[in-house]
C-alpha cells in the first residue's frame, strides 16, 4: 500500500510541487514522482511506499549495502573505499567523543562499529535487516537490535550517536529523531550522513542520479534543508564535512543508469569535478556529514 504526504517533514507546510520523475532503475524499473515543498524547497518522494509495502524494494543478492559475499569488481572497489570510510568515520566520531558509549542506527554488518570497538568504545546496533543484522551479530559479535523502540537503556545513556546514509530511508522521521533526543546524553554528538541533492553530480545526472535511489531514499536533503530540519528537532549544527570518496562511487552507478554500462574513466573525471565543483560554488559535495548537538536549555 503506498502512503501519500501532506506534510512538508521539515517546515510542515501542505503546499508540494513536482520536481522529477525518477525511475528505480536498481531492481524495479518503477517510476516514482518527487515533489518538493514551496515553503522551504525540501524534496521527497510522494506518494511512497509504506513500511509494510518498502521491503520489497530491498530484496536484490546485489543490494551492496548488505553484500558481504560478493566478489565482483565493484564490491571488492566498494568494500576497499569502506575500510577507508570507516577509518574516515571513527576520526570524525573521535574528535568529538573521545570514548564512551556509542550507537550506529543502521549499522548493517558491524564494520564501524567493530572498529570502534577496537578503539575503546562500548558499542551498540540498530540494523532492520536479517541478513545485515545476523552477520554482524556472528561474524563482529555486536549487538544489534532489529528496531530502535527495542533498545532498553536508560535516557541520555550514549555519547555518540550515528546514521550513515540511514536517515533518507526512514519513514517515521519525527519518531526517529525523537528517539534519538532520548538516548543521546546532554552533551553528545550526533552525526549524520546524507547525500546532497544540490551537488553538481546531481545535476549532471538528473533523473539518472544513482543517489536518488527511489523509492529506498524516501528524502532528498540539501545543506539548507537539512540545516532546518535539525534546528526544528532541537540540534545545533556544528560542522559539515564532505565525504568526496562518494561523488566517485556515484558517478559510476548513475554511468551505468544513463548509458547501460559503466564507464570507470568517465565515473573518475566527474567524480572528481564535483568534488572540484564542490568547492569553486555553494552546491556542496556529493554527500556530506552532519555534526550536530542538541540545544542547551
Amino acid at each position: 500500500m503506498t502512503e501519500k504526504l501532506t506534510q512538508c517533514p521539515v517546515c510542515r507546510g501542505g503546499n508540494f510541487s513536482g520536481y522529477l520523475e525518477v525511475k528505480d532503475h536498481f531492481l524495479t524499473g518503477e517510476t516514482f514522482q518527487i515533489q518538493y515543498c514551496q515553503g522551504c524547497g525540501f524534496r521527497f518522494v510522494n506518494p511512497r511506499p509504506g513500511n509494510t509495502e518498502i521491503g520489497r524494494y530491498y530484496q536484490s543478492e546485489d543490494y551492496i549495502s548488505h553484500g558481504v559475499e560478493k566478489r565482483d569488481l565493484i564490491s571488492r572497489l566498494y568494500k576497499q573505499a569502506r575500510t577507508f570510510s570507516i577509518r574516515k568515520k571513527y576520526s570524525i566520531v573521535h574528535k568529538y567523543a573521545t570514548t564512551g558509549k556509542i550507537l550506529d542506527i543502521g549499522c548493517g554488518t558491524g564494520e564501524f562499529l567493530a572498529y570502534c570497538r577496537s578503539k575503546g568504545f562500548s558499542i551498540t546496533g540498530v540494523e532492520p535487516g536479517e541478513k545485515a543484522r545476523h552477520f554482524a551479530r556472528t561474524e563482529n559479535r555486536i549487538p544489534v537490535s532489529e528496531q530502535l523502540s527495542g533498545l532498553t537503556v536508560q535516557p541520555a545513556y550514549f555519547d555518540c550517536i550515528t546514521l550513515w546514509h540511514v536517515l533518507e530511508h526512514i519513514h517515521d522521521l519525527d519518531e526517529t529523531i525523537g528517539r534519538v533526543k532520548e538516548l543521546l546524553a546532554a552533551d553528545g554528538t550526533l552525526v549524520i550522513a546524507l547525500p546532497n541533492s544540490n551537488s553538481w553530480d546531481k545535476n549532471r545526472y538528473r533523473e539518472f542520479w544513482a543517489a536518488f535511489d527511489v523509492p529506498r531514499h524516501l528524502y532528498h536533503f540539501t545543506a539548507k534543508t537539512f540545516g532546518e530540519f535539525a534546528a526544528r528537532n532541537g540540534f545545533e549544527l556544528q560542522k559539515t564535512i564532505p565525504q568526496k570518496l562518494d561523488a566517485y562511487y556515484v558517478s559510476m552507478l548513475s554511468e551505468k543508469y544513463l548509458h547501460g554500462k559503466i564507464n570507470y574513466l568517465k565515473a573518475l573525471i566527474f567524480g572528481f569535478w564535483s568534488n572540484l565543483q564542490a568547492r569553486r560554488r555553494d552546491t556542496g559535495h556529493s554527500s556530506l556529514i552532519f555534526v550536530l548537538k542538541m540545544k542547551k536549555g
